[in-house]
């Protein structure tokens, strides 16, 4: 990253390191956008130069897992298929979270426990997940050349693929870190793998 985008990722984090101490201590509800830009030491339309609130703030990472699927995806040879397309693009994600930082874990290990704390974010990161599950549908149908509203063939694929994430979130390790959650989704996705029959999503 140039200058100006370090820059801007340092007064991203400090927002959001700011809003997690605050929301675990004293409560989501109860805490204000104008106390987190106070924390972080930026003015509150700063705050909305980086996120739309506070829902926002906690489903940045959804926001860039979908990113960073998408793009991979895109990046995949077109005549390859589909659900090798898709296991590609999650093993980007894994790798991506294979190389978090400490720092990245304890922020990671924080939303964890707000979502658990707070049923409405949890909600929110459910519908979310399933809204990039529908673009991750539009992109496997268009690669594909074929309307996702008259075949199943896009849905399974990205229904295989997208169960290894769920199941590597939903890890009983306490506390468990990315680096635990990547190690089930990539046994997930191998047992899927084995699973299927090579050429079924021909």
């Amino acid at each position: 990253m140039g200058l100006r985008e370090r820059k801007k990722e340092k007064t991203r984090l400090a927002l959001q390191d700011a809003a997690f101490e605050l929301f675990l201590e004293q409560g989501y509800d109860s805490t204000t956008i104008d106390q987190i830009a106070a924390a972080a030491d930026v003015s509150p339309r700063t705050f909305f130069r980086y996120f739309t609130g506070k829902d926002h703030l906690v489903l940045w990472f959804h926001e860039q897992t979908e990113r960073t699927l998408l793009e991979a995806l895109a990046e995949r040879p077109a005549d390859e298929p589909p659900f090798a397309s898709m296991t590609h693009a999650l093993r980007a994600l894994l790798r991506t979270m294979e190389l978090s930082t400490p720092e990245d874990n304890a922020r990671f290990l924080k939303v964890r426990r707000l979502l658990d704390a707070n049923p409405h974010l949890a909600s929110a990161t459910f519908a979310r997940v399933i809204e990039t599950e529908r673009r991750l549908v539009e992109a496997i149908a268009a690669r594909r050349g074929v309307d996702p509203g008259r075949t199943p063939l896009p849905h399974l694929v990205v229904t295989f693929v997208m169960a290894a994430m769920r199941i590597g979130f939903t890890c009983p390790a306490d506390p468990c870190g990315p680096r635990e959650i990547v190690r089930r989704m990539e046994e997930t996705l191998q047992l899927v793998e084995r699973s299927l029959r090579p050429g079924w999503d021909v």
